[in-house]
């Protein structure tokens, strides 16, 4: 699904040198590297404030700290996305509220985000899935007129933008109250190793984002805030910058591959190709067709004849996962996310994909459907 070796090739040099240069140094925790990877990146998203830490579960969970929720506040998110961003809601003693997606984005449905907030709803967590922005624009107009938070989920989408009602251009995770991310090895800018980040505009929280991520440590061995260790380490930082560097090359090449699937699949009765909001562009972390009429079983047995790996992006939904029984979601509760469940197939995507192994992988997948 990703090709991690030959992307390493490609930037060898750089990235045996930039560990070097920590070994040399042993600034393993907190060095320079960490300090100068968070300034980049805050450059990049044009962005005040980027606090890193261990991994993007972390990132959500510290976010949540920040914000001063109590035991039993409402949290509203989508159930077509991966656990961890109901389980930090959970971890926390909150409530984690669960509504349907955008059946063409897949994306957080905003009309059932309006009806789920009830007076002990604070904070929506849209995820910004598969490589495009959740509907940003209404998003930040419900909670402004509710007066809640929104902590973006950025970990498929960082790189990505959204462009607002009033033409303002902004970069996935920085438009809400937080924004966080994963650097895991196969996100669309990843470390070799766990890694994740927290971003914000506002001084206040991020000082005491900041305060949580060290142990809750205002100054050395003083500790005002309940806090956690998260730490991004000295290596995995030297690594992200210089795949910072070249994060908009990656995402092009994603683009480029996206299209190229895009070309061969339209029209085709069986295969819903990914759609785009006109506002925010597409970095394409996963892409993710929905079959139709077609068994995936058979398909994807058929592919992996082919040397040819596919996932599903989910195949349970959280209201339907044991751990997040809840009495208040049964089956059927949420059409679209469960249809989705059910007929979403996601075939390789990265940065080294050639147009030989494109047309490939397009030419085995046509040759199962049309059969």
């Amino acid at each position: 699904m990703v090709d991690l070796i030959g992307q390493y090739k490609k930037i060898q040099e750089e990235v045996d040198t930039a560990i070097m240069n920590v070994v040399q140094s042993s600034a393993y925790i907190n060095g320079p590297e960490v300090k100068s990877f968070a300034k980049e990146l805050e450059e990049y998203l044009e962005v005040k404030h980027v606090i890193p830490c261990a991994n993007g579960t972390d990132a959500l969970q510290i976010a949540m700290m920040a914000l001063n929720f109590k035991p039993g506040d409402e949290i509203i998110t989508a159930s077509f996305t991966y656990v961890a961003t109901a389980e930090v809601i959970a971890l926390l003693k909150l409530k984690p509220v669960l509504v349907d997606v955008d059946p063409e984005t897949f994306t957080i449905d905003c009309d059932a985000l309006e009806r789920a907030i009830t007076p002990r709803t604070v904070a929506i967590v849209p995820v910004h899935l598969f490589g495009q922005c959740a509907n940003m624009q209404r998003i930040m107009e419900i909670a402004n007129a509710h007066n809640l938070y929104v902590i973006e989920d950025t970990a498929q989408a960082i790189g990505a933008e959204y462009v607002m009602a009033n033409g303002l251009t902004h970069k996935a995770g920085t438009i809400g109250t937080i924004g966080t991310t994963s650097f895991f090895p196969s996100k669309n800018l990843g470390c070799m190793g766990d890694g994740g980040a927290i971003f914000t505009n506002d001084d206040e929280i991020a000082a005491k984002i900041r305060v949580i991520a060290n142990h809750g440590q205002t100054e050395l061995y003083h500790h005002g805030e309940i806090g956690v260790n998260s730490r991004l380490d000295s290596i995995q930082a030297a690594i992200l910058r210089v795949k910072l560097r070249k994060l908009d090359n990656y995402c092009e090449a994603r683009q480029f591959a996206a299209a190229f699937y895009d070309k061969a699949f339209d029209n085709n009765p069986r295969l819903k190709i990914p759609a785009k909001w006109v506002n925010t562009t597409h970095v394409y972390h996963q892409y993710t067709l929905v079959l139709n009429g077609v068994s995936r079983t058979a398909m994807r047995e058929f592919l992996e004849t082919k040397g040819i790996p596919s996932m599903i992006y989910y195949p349970i939904p959280l209201h339907m996962q044991k751990a997040y029984t809840d009495p208040r979601y049964k089956h059927g509760d949420f059409p679209i996310t469960e249809q989705l469940c059910n007929h979403v197939l996601s075939l390789p995507m990265h940065t080294e994909l050639s147009t030989d192994d494109l047309q490939y992988i397009t030419s085995s997948v046509l040759a199962f459907v049309n059969k």
